[in-house]
C-alpha cells in the first residue's frame, strides 16, 4: 500500500484565508503529515477555496493521477470540496475514523489541430468571440453527424454536468457513468438550418471531432474548466474521455447525489 503523507496546499495568498491555512498546515504536521512547498514532491494536493480553486489546483499541478486531491472549502456548499476549513477537527476525525473514501473522476482530453492535448475535469466550451454565429461540422467517430450553427457548444464530463452544462438545460449525469456530454448554445433551427437540438451523451469509446468552418465563422473563444485559453486560430478540435482518473478524497456519506439534492432541491 502506498503511504501518502506529503501534502501540498494550493491556495490564493489572500488575508481572509492565510491565517486559517497556516493553522491547517500546523494541524497536518501534528498529525504526521509532511507539508511540502513544491507540488512535485507531494502525493496529496489540498486546494483551499471553492470548486474553482479545486479545478485550478488540478490544472496547475498537471492533472496528476499518482496523487490524491483534497478539496477544502471556504464557502458553504461545493461539489469538489467535502471538507470545510472551519471544521478542522471534523476533518481529522473523518480521516482517523475511516469516514472517507477515494473516488475517481474521468478527465476529458481535447486535442487542438493535432498539435497537442489538454485536459478538462469539468468542461470545454467554445463560444463565438463576436456577435455572430459559429458554424461547426460535428463528427462522431468517422460519421458526419450535423452542422451546428449558433453561439457555441459545451462538452462536459459527468462531474461538470452540474455547472455550465446544466445552465443550458443539459442533463445531470452520474459520475459513475463513463461518458461525456455535448450541449448546444443557442443553436439555429429552422427550415434552412437543423441540428439535433438537444444535449447528447457519448461513451468513453467514442471520439468526437469539431471542424470550424471559417468561411462563415470567426475564431471561437475556448474555455477549459474555469480558464480561458489563449488559442484563437484553431480549425479542428477532437474530444475523448481518457483513461486518466483524478483521485479525490470524499466523505462516505456525502455522495454526488447528496450534493445535487443539497444544491438544487
Amino acid at each position: 500500500m502506498t503511504v501518502r503523507n506529503k501534502i501540498f496546499f494550493f491556495y490564493k495568498k489572500e488575508d481572509s484565508i492565510l491565517e486559517k491555512t497556516e493553522r491547517l498546515k500546523a494541524l497536518a504536521n501534528s498529525e504526521g503529515f509532511e507539508v511540502v512547498e513544491n507540488e512535485k514532491e507531494a502525493n496529496i494536493i489540498a486546494s483551499i477555496g471553492g470548486d474553482g480553486s479545486f479545478l485550478q489546483a488540478v490544472r496547475k499541478t498537471g492533472f496528476r493521477d499518482d496523487c490524491l486531491y483534497v478539496g477544502v472549502s471556504t464557502l458553504e456548499s461545493e461539489f469538489y470540496c467535502d471538507f470545510h476549513i472551519d471544521d478542522q477537527a471534523g476533518m481529522m476525525s473523518a480521516i482517523k475514523n475511516e469516514q472517507i473514501e477515494v473516488r475517481k473522476y474521468p478527465a476529458l482530453s481535447v486535442n487542438i489541430d493535432g498539435q497537442g492535448s489538454f485536459y478538462c475535469l469539468n468542461e470545454c466550451s467554445l463560444r463565438s468571440s463576436i456577435i455572430r454565429t459559429l458554424e461547426i461540422d460535428v463528427f462522431i467517430d468517422d460519421l458526419y453527424f450535423e452542422t451546428f450553427r449558433g453561439d457555441g457548444m459545451i462538452i462536459s464530463t459527468p462531474t461538470g454536468s452540474t455547472a455550465y452544462n446544466k445552465s443550458v438545460n443539459g442533463a445531470v449525469v452520474d459520475p459513475m457513468l463513463a461518458c461525456y456530454q455535448i450541449s448546444e448554445l443557442a443553436s439555429l433551427n429552422n427550415n434552412h438550418y437543423r441540428t439535433l437540438g438537444s444535449s447528447f451523451l457519448l461513451s468513453d469509446n467514442r471520439k468526437m471531432t469539431l471542424i470550424i468552418k471559417h468561411d462563415n465563422s470567426h475564431y471561437p473563444i475556448i474555455g477549459m474548466d474555469n480558464e480561458a485559453m489563449s488559442i484563437r486560430h484553431c480549425e479542428k478540435l477532437s474530444f475523448e474521455l481518457t483513461d486518466k482518473r483524478i483521485k479525490t478524497v470524499k466523505l462516505k456519506d456525502n455522495s454526488f447525489w447528496h450534493k445535487v439534492r443539497r444544491s438544487f432541491l
